[in-house]
């Protein structure tokens, strides 16, 4: 990997581990949803701009519906399940169960789409089972039933992760392809569409909300852009850039990092305990991500 491509690495892993800090900041003031939909829409206004500024050609080759809808799965549910589980789980608990999304890969796609599943990928997924129950029954946080819905929250959103890439390669890959910019700007305006609706219902259902919008201070609001530009537009054309550099496989062990930085930056910034529990948990599921990512070894000529 060139230097470029590594420094690329780094910077995205500190970009989305810093989203779930800033998910921790925003969402007691502003609400899971109304923060949801703030950033995919900050993130789509992004990309537009990013488009424009590029003079990229907005033909998306019939396939517009299709990144709409890859919106609603890989952005729309997953953010908004992160943002539920904000609630209640310290910004580290939940940078370290976004590692489990490889892990989802394998088994969804064993399950729905006819992927092969390896000894070494079966032991993978077992260990990094190992490594959330290591987490939960054993980290800084008590195990209550708000905690244990923010982890299933979690391990939901990393599941509509795993099905994103399958759908990504049938509906877009597998039919012709798209220029990842184009992809990522349909997919961000598919999750606006999905949630803007509920963002709607839930100012009507609280009338108090839209006054603690007003009144969160700079912070919060700064944290809101963060997630919307940064961890969301810019590390989209970040990730994509490095796939395009160094493959699919390589751009994926930014998987390893981001609970390292997602850990943290909570403890920097927000004070979270860091603990043995951590270090447990999360190396059961590096040491999961490891047997699911590296590469087969070749097979001996017959």
């Amino acid at each position: 990997m060139s230097t470029a491509s590594l420094v690329r690495l780094f910077v995205l892993a500190a970009l989305w581990g810093g989203s779930f800090l800033f998910t921790r900041m925003a969402v007691p003031v502003l609400g899971a949803v109304p923060t949801t939909f703030g950033r995919v829409a900050l993130a789509a206004f992004g990309l537009m701009a990013l488009v424009a500024a590029t003079r990229l050609r907005p033909d998306f080759q019939g396939k517009l519906g299709a990144a709409l809808l890859l919106g609603v799965v890989n952005s729309g549910i997953p953010f908004l399940m992160f943002a539920l589980a904000a609630r209640a789980l310290p910004a580290g608990y939940s940078a370290i169960l976004n590692a489990t999304t490889p892990l989802m890969g394998v088994l969804i796609g064993a399950l729905a789409f006819g992927e092969r599943i390896t000894a070494a990928r079966l032991g993978g997924v077992l260990l990094g089972m190992a490594g959330v129950a290591v987490l939960a029954r054993t980290g800084p946080v008590a195990l209550t039933p708000a905690v244990l819905g923010g982890m299933a929250a979690c391990l939901a959103a990393t599941a509509c992760y795993g099905l994103a890439g399958f759908l990504t390669r049938r509906w877009i890959t597998a039919r012709g392809g798209l220029d990842s910019r184009l992809v990522a700007l349909g997919s961000q305006w598919g999750a606006v569409l999905v949630l803007a609706p509920f963002a709607a219902w839930q100012a009507w259902r609280e009338p108090g909300l839209p006054a603690a919008w007003a009144s969160a201070g700079p912070a919060i609001w700064a944290a809101l852009l963060a997630m919307g530009l940064l961890c969301t537009a810019f590390a989209y054309v970040l990730y994509f850039r490095l796939i395009a550099d160094v493959g699919p496989v390589k751009a994926l062990t930014v998987t390893f990092l981001v609970p390292l930085f997602g850990v943290a930056w909570g403890w920097l910034v927000l004070g979270e305990p860091v603990t043995a529990a951590h270090a447990a948990g999360g190396g059961l599921i590096a040491g999961a991500l490891w047997l699911v990512l590296r590469p087969a070894p070749p097979r001996r000529a017959g």
